[in-house]
């Protein structure tokens, strides 16, 4: 398993670009109807700013607990023992760095997960020179999150309302309720784009939450062309539901997507470019040919495989937990955690590139779309039907 001291010895990779990174939380409101995001940026290096807690309240481990079917106070004790003090790589409120347009990617979680848990890939893509704002879905398909609402028409003092992970009843079914959240996170994320684009033009939404940032220094530093939908499992549907619902986002990349929740849906209205990155543990073939349904001739969709991957290969917990551990709770793949996460935010930053027309060199791993690589396989492991299998 692994000591205390190794677990912070493992640690959440830095970012690897040129910028050093901050972050900020945003929450509008007040009520559930608001938004709630970490943001990622690049930042300006003067001063010194301390790291964030990877994990920022108790109530996140009890939601995590609820998650996994287990005792809150078991799994509330070993959390904090072992993670409580685990901190973000990236520079709490640091000033943001203005004086470029720098690209939007809007990052949707898994189920079961929030806004702090993918600080890896976040923190990576901002270190090479993008906007990220990671959201908090409301649809009770995080882990835990909260909003501030007025305690009573008689007092506006704001208190905070916790909602948790909805758990389903046996024999419930599980697509109405999945349909509903993939909306609603689709909301969510557009609610998100709105509001650091008004940013961007000068307008201002208060922040609810406590905060030095000055978000005046967003305006005219977000490329309004050049934006994208980036998600994990629920938040790859997510992504992809975005993409049909608002052409300001130009591309998307979905992460080891869970397809149920679109496992209906009309996929003829969205015409930008998406790259699927699985692992090789995590699919099923009915999960692979809904990927497949969006094949097109017309648009760029690829679809590639980290061969060694498992689902958790993505969120930050690889990092943080020993072999047997890690092996135990499916958090670690046979590929080296840190190799995997390379692959996953090269990948990623050559398809922006490619798709977002970026003066960059992020080109040098174009080979990675093409699932060209000693970790890597072009499309899916899996053996699929003959009359569904790509020519």
């Amino acid at each position: 398993m692994g000591g205390h001291n190794s677990v912070q010895f493992s640690g959440i990779p830095q970012g690897r670009g040129p910028h050093a990174v901050g972050c900020t939380d945003f929450m509008s409101g007040p009520n559930i109807q608001g938004s709630f995001f970490r943001l990622y940026y690049p930042s300006a290096e003067v001063g010194d700013y301390e790291e964030p807690l990877w994990i920022p309240r108790k109530e996140y481990y009890l939601g995590l607990a609820d998650t996994l079917k287990l005792n809150r106070f078991v799994v509330n004790f070993f959390l904090c023992y072992y993670f409580g003090s685990v901190k973000s790589p990236a520079r709490w409120n640091a000033p943001f760095k203005p004086g470029e347009k720098y690209p939007l990617i809007i990052f949707s979680h898994g189920l079961g997960a929030f806004r702090t848990l993918y600080s890896a890939i976040c923190i990576d893509l901002a270190s090479q020179g993008f906007v990220v704002a990671a959201v908090e879905h409301r649809d009770r398909s995080a882990s835990a999150t909260y909003y501030l609402q007025e305690r009573s028409p008689s007092d506006p003092s704001l208190e905070e309302v916790w909602l948790y992970n909805k758990i389903l009843k046996p024999g419930e079914d599980e697509f109405p309720l999945r349909v509903q959240q993939v909306n609603q996170r689709a909301e969510e994320s557009l609610r998100a784009l709105d509001i650091i684009l008004d940013f961007n033009a000068g307008k201002r939404t208060a922040n609810l939450l406590p905060s030095d940032f000055d978000w005046s220094l967003l305006k005219e530093s977000i490329d309004v062309q050049r934006i994208a939908a980036v998600g994990h499992s629920f938040g790859a549907a997510t992504a992809i539901k975005s993409l049909g619902r608002d052409s300001r986002f130009r591309c998307g990349v979905a992460l080891d997507a869970w397809m149920f929740p679109l496992k209906d849906e009309i996929f003829s209205n969205i015409h930008q470019p998406v790259l699927f990155v699985n692992s090789e543990k995590f699919h099923w073939v009915n999960n692979i040919l809904i990927m497949k349904k969006m094949d097109s001739t017309s648009v760029e969709r690829k679809m590639i495989t980290i061969k060694g991957a498992v689902h958790q290969s993505f969120p930050d917990f690889t990092f943080l937990t020993g072999n047997v551990l890690g092996n135990l709770f499916k958090l670690k793949g046979e590929i080296n955690p840190y190799v995997g996460m390379d692959i996953i935010n090269h990948v990623t930053l050559a398809f922006l590139q490619r798709h977002l027309d970026l003066q960059k060199d992020f080109n040098q791993w174009d080979d990675l779309i093409d699932g060209k690589g000693e970790f890597l396989m072009p499309g899916t492991n899996l053996d699929l039907p003959p009359a569904e299998t790509p020519q």
